[in-house]
This record gives C-alpha cells, structure tokens and sequence, in this order.
C-alpha cells in the first residue's frame, strides 16, 4: 500500500484529497492512510473518529495521518487518539514540502505508536493559523482518476459568520485563484478528455473580491467558456443565492454549456430563524432568485442545504420552512439536522431536544423525496444529453441519475427519457 485516502464532507475536500494523493504520493509517502475530515457537524467528527479506528484495526503497521477541517479546528480531538500518528492542518495537507516531511519522518507508525515510544499528542500536530493564510494556490487536478468530471478549487475559505458554522475557522479567510490560472488548468483538463469541470469553493459565490480588479464569478465563468471552447459541460458547486451577479445571470441564461443545476445555500426558510443564523437573505429572497433564473432558463432544477431544528425554532417556523420548498420549487435537498459546533454562538442558543430535531429531519427528507419524485416525473417524454459515468448510468444536464444502455464513460449521448425507478430516470438513446 502506498497513500490510501478517505475522504469526508464537501466536494472541494474530494479535489483536496486528490492533491494529497498526488503530492504524497510524489514525496514518496508508503504505507499511509490519509483521513481527510469534515467539521460541519458533530456528527461528521464522530464518523471520522469511527473510520480512523477501523483504519486502524485493518492496516496494521501503516501510518495514519488526520487532516482537513475537523483536524484544523480541534486537533487535540484527534492527537489524543492513540490510532493516530499525525495531524496536519489544512493548509499544510496541500503543501509539497509537508508531505516530504511526512515521507522523512522517521517517527514509528502503527497501533498505538504515539504511547508506545512516548510521544505526546501536541508532537502529533502540524497545524498553524488557517486565519493568517491569506492565498489560494492553484492546486487544481488534471482529472480525477477513473471520472468523468473534475472538481476544480477556484476559492476557498469564507469571511461570513453565521451562528451556526465554524467552517471559517477550519478555511480561513476567502481567497481566490487568479482566472488565468483556472482557464490554465481547465485546458489541460480538457485535453486529457475530461468532460465535465465543476468549480468549487467554500464560498464559491464570493469568488474573486481578494483579486486585483474584484472580478465576480459570472466574469470567471464567461472567460471559461469563452477561452476553452472544447470543454462541453461547466457545472458550479454550492452558490449563495443573495451573492450571485449580473454577469452570472447573463451565463446562466445565454450559455447552454453551464449546466442547468444550482445547488444553493438556503438553511431555513423562516425570517427569524435566518436573523438568528445571520445570514444575509430573507425567505422572500431566495425565492424572488429561483423565479428570476427559471423564467430565463426554464430547464434549471435547484437543490438546496436546510437545517432542521435550529435552536428557538418553533412549529410554525419549521413549518415556513416546509413551505419554502414548495416556493423556491427544490428537487434536491440536503438536510442536516442541527449539531451544536463549540465556539459558535448557536451553540450557545437555546437547544431543541434532539428527537424533535430527528424528527423534523425526518419530514424534511421526506418532502425532498416527494419533490424529486415529481422531478422524475415530469422529465419522462422529455429529450435530454446525458453523460455517461460507467457502464448503464450517467447523469442528465440537471445532474439527475439516469440508467442508460450504450455510450463510453466520458460519452454524452442525446437521449429520450422513458420512464424512471428510484431515484433514477430510465432513458434510451436517440
């Protein structure tokens, strides 16, 4: 075994850990297993903590080396685990010269190796000041190995505060890859024939206002398509409703290579409770956004991350939140129930008890599944271009799951939808 990655959260810590894969892999790293953490919720650090126990349990003499936001805002959480023998910050598991350190360290690995030869927990962390960092390099992939899209890191990090996140403290603040460095990477992304490019951030939204000049990422999206002709499809990760700027509405409505599929950072649909999450956008808002880009791209499909039982939430406020579902008309919804982050000040509000939580998470997935069913729907007769991931599936351009017979990964296929199971459209090819 050399470099074995598991990675947790976002999209952006999936194009992380294939920077690590690279750069450790370059140092001459062996026999590691890299945990690449999420800290969104206490619940993504409980699982990160399961999986470097079964690490463990089932490699042996290897190294394990914790990373990403989790290790970055509570490395003690992880140094204190005697299954593992380092803890890098996120800015250091993007840097070469720290995965060449790794590969040098001539520190025993293993089971317990920390107890063992009397290493002391803070021995185990290379973490420094995420707030003081304040570039992005452009650790951008050439691909990821045996897909048919890459993720492309374009921004990172996040100057907001909302009550209930402490994201910002393991990104540090937003900054921005410069646009000629993006088209640079997308080139030769293309040219090693990689389909699908999806821009990603923290705050993908604020891309660019740390740049000479503040361009906005409508700007960066244009020059894109503009200057790499050859890519077919352009996909953007999460995007903040209330952000997004005139030059991103006009792509949105004029270029048919962006792909109809904006998955957005809502949280609540109640007045009061997006106050105490201070965030930026009303209810009215969001919806007044999702009106405004399907009356000029009438095939858009919008997915959206909701909070269940935030704390001081009522009945009739979940209740407003069910009902903005159905006014922003959201096919995909990314529910988390809410978890507590020590240091944020939601963390401080009065709490819900956690089966009401539960249970209003519950009903929340439960309309998402009802609202994607009337998706499936409604796409049946309809003509779509689906891209081929593996054998018999692929993805139309609203990222919708469809089984399709025939094509090569990386193929996009017009097809006829037929029908749909699941979560699935069923399609044939025209």
């Amino acid at each position: 075994m050399a470099v074995d990655i598991l990675t947790f959260g976002c999209r952006l810590n999936t194009a992380e850990s294939e920077v690590i894969r690279r750069e450790a892999e370059a140092a001459g790293v062996k026999q590691t297993v890299v945990i690449n953490t999420c800290a969104v919720t206490q619940e993504a650090v409980r699982q990160a903590r399961q999986a470097i126990r079964k690490a463990r349990r089932e490699n042996g003499e290897a190294r394990i080396v914790v990373t990403g936001c989790a290790a970055q805002t509570e490395p003690g959480t992880f140094a204190d685990m005697a299954e593992v023998d380092l803890v890098l910050g996120n800015a250091e598991k993007l840097d070469p010269a720290a995965w060449r350190r790794v590969a040098g360290d001539n520190r025993p690995a293993g089971p317990a190796a920390g107890a063992d030869f009397g290493l002391a927990a803070a021995e185990k962390i290379r973490v420094d000041d995420i707030m003081a960092v304040r570039e992005t390099a452009a650790h951008l992939i050439d691909g990821l190995e045996g897909r048919t899209r890459a993720f492309v890191q374009v921004q990172n990090g996040c100057d907001h505060r909302c009550t209930f996140c402490i994201i910002p403290y393991g990104r540090g603040p937003s900054r921005s890859v410069p646009m000629g460095a993006v088209v640079s990477e997308i080139r030769r992304i293309v040219a090693h024939g990689t389909p699908e490019v999806v821009l990603t951030g923290v705050d993908l939204t604020s891309y660019g206002q740390d740049l000479p000049g503040a361009p906005r990422l409508g700007e960066l999206v244009t020059r894109i398509l503009k200057l790499v002709p050859e890519l077919p499809r352009l996909r953007l990760s999460s995007i903040d409703s209330i952000e997004v700027d005139d030059s991103l509405m006009r792509a949105i409505a004029g270029e048919e290579r962006l792909m109809p599929h904006f998955h957005l950072s809502l949280q609540a649909g109640d007045d009061m409770i997006l106050k105490r999450m201070k965030r930026r956008h009303l209810a009215a808002d969001a919806v007044r956004f999702c009106d405004s880009v399907r009356a000029i791209r009438p095939d858009v499909v919008f997915g959206a991350d909701l909070i269940a039982g935030f704390p001081t939430e009522t009945d009739a406020m979940f209740a407003n939140s069910l009902k903005h579902v159905e006014d922003c008309g959201l096919t995909y919804l990314h529910v988390f129930p809410y978890s507590p982050r020590h240091g944020t000040p939601a963390a401080r509000m009065p709490q819900l008890p956690r089966p009401l939580i539960r249970a209003r998470a519950d009903a929340l997935r439960q309309l998402g599944e009802a609202r994607l069913s009337a998706h499936l729907a409604a796409e049946v007769g309809r003509m779509r271009q689906v891209l081929v991931e593996s054998a018999g599936l692929g993805r139309t351009e609203q990222f919708t799951p469809t089984v399709i017979a025939g094509g090569r990964p990386g193929e996009v296929l017009s097809a006829r939808i037929t029908g749909h199971e699941g979560t699935r459209l069923l399609a044939e090819a025209a």
